[in-house]
């Protein structure tokens, strides 16, 4: 039998992009192909709803215990999204990374950031999409918001962009089942070819017109 000693311990991957890029598509097909791929489960103090269950989709706390363990130092990231408090926790995070799996957060730039301060080795990976057209037609496409929010959506989908040289690795999600080879590689081989200079170089002209 395996000791727990002898595993190696997994690695921590935070994922961001801009709103319609695909982020979330991505992630859900990367850990259905793998196994060895964990997601951490948040606490919260948005209301229990009546299919969730404490635990198992989140933990939930009110918003006086929340603010304790910020105090407490016990979270590597948190956000207020809709008066709602988000965050993940540090023992989380552990359990996680401890059994060997890597860990996948997905979060917007600035959790990321708060996560890289907190654990300076997390791999910070940003996904770009292709135009803005492709974009703007994702948000559209969705059905989710009126044209007002998909407006504000898009303003802060560019926002977001812009701080695409503050991570560690970049992915463009053009064509889904590159895009999925591409992240995986990055998590379970190898992710040199995908780092930040190396992509911005190479993705220059798709930056510039992202940008500005």
């Amino acid at each position: 039998m395996t000791s727990k000693s002898n595993i190696t311990r997994g690695q921590v991957f935070v994922i961001a992009a801009a709103s319609g890029t695909g982020k979330t598509s991505l992630v859900s097909a990367l850990l259905s192909a793998h196994a060895n791929a964990a997601v951490s489960i948040s606490h919260t103090t948005r209301a229990q709803r009546p299919n969730e269950q404490d635990g198992i989709n989140y933990f939930f706390v009110d918003r006086a215990r929340f603010e304790t363990l910020i105090q407490q130092g016990l979270f590597v990231e948190h956000a207020e999204v809709f008066g709602n408090l988000y965050g993940t926790s540090t023992a989380e995070v552990e359990r996680i990374i401890a059994a060997g799996k890597q860990l996948i957060l997905e979060i917007d730039w600035q959790g990321a950031q708060q996560v890289k301060a907190k654990l300076p080795d997390a791999n910070l990976i940003f996904i770009l999409p292709p135009t803005l057209e492709t974009l703007k037609s994702r948000l559209l496409g969705r059905g989710q918001d009126d044209l007002d929010t998909v407006e504000q959506r898009f303003k802060g989908a560019r926002d977001e962009i812009a701080q695409y040289h503050t991570f560690d690795y970049l992915i463009v999600n053009d064509d889904f089942k590159l895009a999925l080879q591409q992240l995986s590689a990055i998590v379970f081989e190898d992710p040199t070819p995908f780092e930040i200079k190396a992509q911005a170089a190479r993705h220059a002209d798709l930056l510039a017109a992202l940008t500005t």
